[in-house]
């Protein structure tokens, strides 16, 4: 039978699309095990659950800084977790264009049991790393030089200078 990953051929090439299906594994993975544990989150909510525990109360704006992500998809997130009873938002009373969330009572009773299942999951992603964390370096030099000049720019002067 014929196998070829056409991804893994393509080397560097294909960066984007194999960090994406090695995402797309785990989390369809961590879904399944949430799933069979009757948890009903979404894979990347527990970075804001991690979030809240600690910091108590913040903007959306905030919490999309924090991690990282886009205003627009922190604010989708927010919403379904809001409509799930995971998190309550407030109007900032200092502005009123602010949203305020913070874990509610269900987040917090729920939060041992979510991090003993990433616990685990850590120790499930140190055995694949074989406890080698270097591809933790490689990904912050990748996201330091794409904050320094974007993929977009480095593209276009490519593009152009060919």
């Amino acid at each position: 039978m014929f196998q070829s990953d056409f991804i893994k051929e393509l080397g560097y090439r294909a960066l984007d699309s194999r960090l994406k299906r090695i995402s797309d594994r785990m989390s369809h993975d961590i879904r399944k095990l949430y799933k069979e544990l009757e948890i009903d989150i979404e894979p990347n909510w527990y970075l804001i659950f991690l979030l809240l525990r600690d910091k108590q109360k913040l903007s959306i704006a905030q919490i999309a800084e924090m991690l990282g992500y886009a205003h627009p998809t922190m604010v989708i997130m927010i919403k379904k977790m809001n409509e799930k009873g995971f998190v309550s938002s407030q109007t900032d009373s200092n502005d009123k264009r602010r949203q305020i969330i913070q874990l509610t009572k269900k987040s917090k009773e729920m939060l041992p049991q979510l991090e003993k299942l990433l616990a685990s999951c850590d120790q499930a992603i140190l055995q694949i790393l074989d406890n080698d964390l270097k591809i933790l370096e490689c990904l912050e030099g990748i996201e330091v030089q794409l904050k320094r000049n974007s993929f977009y720019h480095r593209y276009q002067q490519e593009y152009l200078n060919a």
